[in-house]
């Protein structure tokens, strides 16, 4: 049975696809938010997976400020901003061998508690153009799958290997790397819907399978999930945000802006064992 919109009194919520994404607006987020405010902006969320808001222009304490209403502060294994360890920087210019985000993922899916959202202010775009993201619904994603592959993969596990993002692909040097095994298909804590748990960035074998059958399996699944059908764009300007669901979204950051640079600041809320 198709569900009521929700009535909204504070925010202005317009949808961006049917399956994932809206833009918020009619609220300041440099401003103290009020309960309702709080509460109509978390209801967007579960709704639309990820939520956009423009023309907000907030400093690292307003930003760092509007994470906490939703939960605390997620700090990165391994990418840490100078004097505010709670900010991660995604910058990427003539000099940049890599592009942050450039591979389908979900946020530090290696931890044992990966984040459970993410909220990325942009504050420079590339003079002429580019540096859109995609973000994919993995609860439609897990939907659409066919009834003998859900029966297949119910119950399976997956490995999600920080090594390979950080080393492998980021040429991040560390001591050690985050390493974690979650279902893949995780149940949402709030919404109780299920979604696929997988990304290519991350996620490197399924124990119960051998080798060769595991990565098949994860290509049709990485594949599947990355279909047009499952998509929202969203093209930045400067002072607009994204505040995205970790636990039912992935997200590509599209590398087409080279030597061009863009920037921007994001923080991470924590969250629970993927069950």
């Amino acid at each position: 049975m198709k569900r009521e919109p929700f009535p909204y009194q504070t925010i202005t919520v317009a949808s961006v696809t049917p399956s994932i994404g809206a833009e918020i607006s009619g609220v300041d987020l440099s401003r103290p938010l009020s309960d309702a405010q709080v509460a109509e902006i978390q209801q967007a969320w579960m709704d639309h997976q990820v939520i956009f808001f423009r023309d907000q222009k907030l400093t690292i304490e307003q930003h760092k400020a509007f994470g906490r209403y939703f939960g605390e502060l997620h700090v990165h294994p391994l990418v840490t901003m100078a004097g505010h360890p709670e900010i991660v920087e995604i910058k990427a210019d003539e000099n940049s061998s890599y592009v942050q985000g450039e591979n389908w993922h979900s946020d530090v899916t290696c931890a044992e508690r990966p984040p459970m959202g993410s909220i990325l202010c942009m504050h420079q775009i590339p003079e002429n153009g580019g540096g859109d993201t995609l973000f994919s619904s993995m609860y439609l994603a897990y939907e659409t799958l066919s009834e003998p592959i859900k029966k297949l993969i119910d119950g399976m596990t997956a490995i999600h290997d920080g090594e390979h993002a950080y080393r492998v692909r980021q040429n991040l040097k560390a001591d050690s790397y985050p390493r974690a095994e979650h279902p893949i298909v995780r149940t949402h804590p709030v919404t109780g819907r299920r979604a696929l748990f997988v990304n290519r960035s991350y996620t490197v074998r399924i124990p119960q399978l051998s080798e060769r059958e595991s990565r098949a399996m994860l290509d049709m699944l990485f594949e599947h999930s990355e279909l047009d059908v499952m998509k929202c764009r969203f093209k930045w300007r400067p002072n607009s945000i994204a505040f995205w669901d970790n636990r039912c979204t992935m997200h590509l950051a599209i590398p087409d802006y080279f030597p061009h640079t863009r920037y921007a600041q994001r923080v991470t809320l924590s969250g629970d064992k993927p069950f």
